[in-house]
């Protein structure tokens, strides 16, 4: 089973994600713009930026989209 579909996991983890990401996205200054469960979105140089925090993909105009919240935070630095 792939840990994608493992649901207890993503459970578990989701919500640590959730925090972290959101802890270092406010750090910086940026504030965020809608929230549910499973993702955040934020405005970052007068654009909408979602992050997934589970999964770790991030998108939105102004940044490369990708994975990884150390790579998103490489951009917004």
């Amino acid at each position: 089973m792939s840990n994608r579909l493992n649901k207890q996991r993503e459970a578990e983890l989701e919500p640590k994600r959730m925090t972290f990401a959101k802890d270092k996205i406010t750090v910086l200054g940026l504030e965020i713009t809608y929230e549910d469960s499973n993702k955040f979105t934020f405005i970052y140089n007068d654009q909408a930026v979602t992050f997934f925090p589970y999964s770790g993909w991030h998108s939105g105009k102004g940044i490369k989209d990708g994975r990884g919240i150390h790579k998103l935070l490489k951009q917004l630095y």
